[in-house]
């Protein structure tokens, strides 16, 4: 018998423990070679450890626990030998098969319902009333309690098609609003990530002199773009027109003006960066991870909407890497999608500012004298007051209007067409 004993990879260099989050596989369930069979939480992200041999698998650590990074949470037996377990599944069902049409030839005589019987007495396994990650987050959104819904899937795992089902039918309203005047209280262990978070967030109020400037984007001309162009460009490249590819472009154009918004202090040096990497703040399951877009400046915006779904996909199904999220000189956030109107982001260390989107709102303005109602965008601008001015602030958030509220100065560095013909 030969026995491997699995150990917690380093998910990155400052990382010394992690919290396994959850085992996808059971003790004596057969797993092969790179098969993922748990998922771990690290202060960073939530990654999935993957079996190292091909084997029976015998868990040494529960969920929940907190293991080092080295420490052995599980051991595959590689004596036991997948083939031999396929073939002996094989013959069962075909047994079954093979019974299943006796009964159905001797129908006339015996009626006999197997389904009716599997239906009144469902097996119960591990993924019973799990939500599926798409599931999950559509329940979350809609604060819909698993209790509420019956899984039909694998397992009897909840699919998002059985909670579009249940909200179709209608809930029990009493058990859905969260309130039934008990006094019950319940705790919670924040994860590494969330733990990691707070720790940034309140070192960032406390290491940096942050000051926030506001003001607001006419999103007309934007409209107007993705109304005539959308589903040409959906129907080219495969991926929406949305707002943040837009903002991206504007953001790498403004950072060219504004250098010092794409610096950052490390000790008693300015580090400058000729390039732009700008991250995307994404909301996942287990909190907000910010991938990054590298060299953004250099992206079509076909190729930003195509990497931002791409990353946004990975964050939702808590895919993401570690290697998606390091570095980046600037920072996207977009409240808007949540319905914010207005707020002062925080900066992203060891980054010196970030740009917060809001909600777009139709408002009455004046232009040219005349009072005309607009779709509107609030927008903040969140910097370090010890590396970046109020003029490059300012300046910076100013451009970034420009651009918005003139796309196609976006082909010209951020010039007017007309200028650039005139050679001005």
């Amino acid at each position: 018998m030969a026995i491997l004993q699995q150990k917690v990879p380093s998910p990155g260099e400052s990382i010394t423990e992690v919290v396994i989050a959850h085992w996808l596989k059971k003790d004596g369930d057969y797993v092969e070679k790179d098969e993922a069979i748990a998922e771990i939480d690290s202060d960073k992200a939530t990654l999935t450890l993957n079996a190292e041999d091909n084997g029976a698998i015998k868990l040494l650590a529960k969920e929940g626990d907190t293991v080092k990074v080295g420490q052995v949470v599980c051991s595959i037996d590689n004596s036991v030998k997948g083939e031999k377990k396929a073939e002996a599944g094989s013959r069962k069902s075909e047994e079954k098969v093979d019974k299943e049409h006796v009964a159905v030839g001797k129908m006339e005589e015996k009626p006999v319902s197997k389904s009716t019987t599997s239906d009144q007495q469902p097996t119960i396994t591990y993924a019973s009333g799990t939500p599926s990650p798409a599931a999950k987050k559509l329940m979350d959104e809609k604060n819909i309690p698993a209790t509420q819904i019956n899984g039909n899937g694998k397992g009897g795992r909840i699919t998002k098609g059985d909670v579009l089902n249940a909200m179709s039918k209608g809930f029990d309203t009493s058990a859905l609003n969260g309130w039934s005047g008990t006094r019950d209280v319940e705790s919670k262990k924040m994860t590494p990530l969330r733990k990691k978070l707070a720790q940034r967030l309140v070192a960032v109020k406390n290491t940096t002199a942050m000051l926030t400037t506001f003001n607001e984007v006419d999103m007309s001309q934007i409209y107007a773009l993705r109304a005539k162009y959308k589903d040409k460009f959906k129907e080219k490249y495969g991926v929406g027109l949305g707002f943040m590819s837009f903002f991206t472009k504007a953001v790498c154009e403004a950072l060219q003006h504004f250098p010092a918004v794409n610096a950052m202090i490390d000790g008693e040096e300015i580090v400058y960066h000729k390039y732009c990497d700008v991250g995307i703040a994404v909301s996942a399951p287990k909190g907000l991870v910010v991938p990054v877009l590298r060299n953004a400046e250099t992206m079509s915006l076909a190729q930003i909407e195509t990497e931002i779904k791409n990353l946004a996909l990975k964050a939702r199904d808590n895919k993401i890497e570690l290697k998606d999220m390091e570095g980046g000189t600037f920072t996207i956030t977009n409240g808007g999608v949540f319905g914010s109107l207005m707020s002062t982001p925080i900066i992203n260390p060891p980054q010196s500012a970030i740009l917060g989107m809001h909600n777009i709102v139709e408002r009455p303005i004046a232009v040219n004298g005349q009072v005309v109602v607009r779709p509107m965008m609030y927008v903040a601008l969140s910097y370090d007051h010890r590396i970046i001015d109020g003029r490059e602030s300012v300046g910076f958030l100013v451009k970034v209007k420009e651009m918005c509220e003139n796309p196609s100065k976006l082909l010209f560095g951020g010039k007017d067409p007309s200028d650039v013909l005139l050679g001005l």
